[in-house]
């Protein structure tokens, strides 16, 4: 069976039990993720970056992360430290490179076939560049602006913080626009980040075959490393996920779904043990979601 009639075959029985089972956008009212700030978790996350030694990186801006605990869809739970601040992110903003090129099917101006979900899948799980270049030439550095900023999105916000950004493709060129708050070609702030696979969680982020068929694409991480390597250690975990490397920049982002327990984490870090940072993170605050020693049996996404 191709990989695009596996994965329609799959978004098929999804949708359906997401129209079943899934939350409203009633439900979930539209709020915004930034009201969910919970002091309990802010505090636990907080320990466990004082556990491993990293409160010095946080203060000076060398790590960013966000945890949202999303197992209620009506009620999030959100903590983060430099959660605000815009960090160059290397290969995880093509994860907005993928929101913009299904919006753009979505919309009936970009083909969903083998080519193109073999594209947007080698971009996302294995990290293609060549890829990634092929799928933002397809929906174009300015139009992805305009997705990523428009009202529906609002995953950047040039005039705040910043968000995620993708101003040029993934190989030598030079960048055609860069972000006006930190003049980056690949940007992210960790709670812009979260705040995406928040959406698309709860169902708020595309429609839902896009949104099934997008974490089909997120799901069988390629790169055994950061947030993957970390959560070996806790068998029973679904990801779906994004990471980056590049130099002494390191970034990570994924949902989580681990026995009946669901949310989302995100850390962007600038040093060179940054990705060993975020892998021995990545259990204590799955942790922190999940309690430990529920099940045995280790599972991953197919």
């Amino acid at each position: 069976m191709s990989i695009l009639r596996f994965l329609l075959l799959k978004a098929c029985v999804a949708i359906g039990l997401a129209v079943a089972c899934g939350p409203s956008l009633a439900e979930i009212a539209q709020k915004d993720l930034r009201a969910a700030q919970d002091p309990a978790l802010q505090s636990a996350v907080e320990r466990v970056v004082s556990s491993a030694g990293l409160e010095h990186e946080v203060r000076l801006g060398h790590l960013a992360l966000a945890l949202v605990d999303v197992t209620d869809p009506s009620a999030p739970r959100l903590a983060m430290l430099n959660g605000d601040r815009m960090m160059y992110a290397a290969s995880m903003p093509k994860v907005a490179i993928l929101v913009g090129a299904l919006a753009e099917a979505e919309a009936g101006r970009l083909p969903i076939n083998a080519t193109t979900v073999t594209a947007m899948t080698n971009m996302i799980r294995y990290s293609s560049n060549e890829d990634a270049t092929r799928v933002l030439r397809w929906v174009g550095v300015d139009r992805l602006a305009e997705i990523l900023q428009s009202s529906r999105f609002a995953l950047y916000d040039g005039a705040g913080a910043g968000g995620l950004w993708v101003g040029k493709g993934y190989g030598p060129e030079p960048a055609l626009r860069r972000d006006p708050v930190q003049n980056l070609s690949h940007g992210a702030t960790a709670f812009q980040t979260a705040r995406l696979y928040w959406m698309l969680a709860t169902n708020q982020l595309l429609s839902p075959s896009m949104n099934v068929l997008m974490k089909q694409v997120l799901s069988n991480p390629g790169i055994h490393h950061k947030f993957v390597k970390g959560l070996d250690s806790r068998p029973g975990v679904e990801i779906y996920r994004k990471s980056g490397t590049w130099k002494n920049f390191h970034a990570d982002s994924a949902l989580v779904e681990s026995h009946g327990k669901r949310f989302v984490m995100v850390g962007i870090a600038e040093h060179p043990d940054g990705g060993e940072w975020l892998a021995r993170l990545a259990a204590p605050l799955h942790d922190l979601i999940v309690t430990p020693g529920r099940a045995t049996v280790a599972r991953r996404t197919e």
